[in-house]
């Protein structure tokens, strides 16, 4: 009977961790998106925080392949990872980004103790503000790490699988900001 409550306390534990770095990948994307959807964010720097809240201190942000090797490159440590999200949402992007969001499909999660890797396709519309707008897919492998009780991303590591070129005038309404989490 022990043996068994123990295998039932190991398979709960891993669909709790499960259950938790798919809360994880989705908040991290949701503090992504544009214009950002969590009330009460004044600016894009207290975005930034929220969204390294969410990493260990010794994480790792990456691009790879052909494509993204040369457009993301590799961020190493906090410090230069906050430095790659302060380039997406800097006031001198020219044109500015005013609308994109993360759709996530195919999950993968795998729960080894108190690491786990997950992997995810996702799908993103970009639409900037001349107009030009982007539709973007990319692989997802990411790593987790369990710090201090709560699973952490200790790795990004993103593939491109396209970007496509949308239509002039593809999205006619998107708002300026968003009210969805307005109390």
């Amino acid at each position: 009977m022990d043996a068994a409550i123990a295998a039932l306390t190991r398979r709960v534990e891993v669909l709790e961790a499960e259950a938790d770095i798919r809360r994880l990948q989705a908040r991290y994307m949701w503090l992504c998106d544009t214009p950002l959807p969590e009330f009460g964010v004044a600016d894009d720097s207290a975005r930034i925080d929220l969204i390294m809240e969410l990493y260990t201190d010794d994480a790792v942000w990456e691009g790879v392949g052909e494509y993204y090797d040369g457009q993301f490159g590799r961020a190493e440590g906090a410090a230069a990872v906050r430095t790659h999200f302060e380039g997406f949402w800097s006031a001198e992007r020219d044109p500015a980004l005013v609308l994109n969001a993360h759709y996530l499909t195919s999950e993968q999660i795998h729960v080894d103790g108190d690491t786990a890797t997950g992997q995810w396709i996702h799908v993103q519309p970009w639409l900037f503000a001349d107009g030009s707008a982007v539709l973007r897919s990319s692989r997802l492998n990411n790593t987790f790490r369990r710090v201090d009780g709560r699973w952490r991303i200790s790795r990004t590591r993103t593939e491109n699988v396209f970007v496509a070129s949308l239509p002039d005038g593809w999205a006619g309404a998107f708002p300026a900001g968003s009210v969805l989490m307005r109390p």
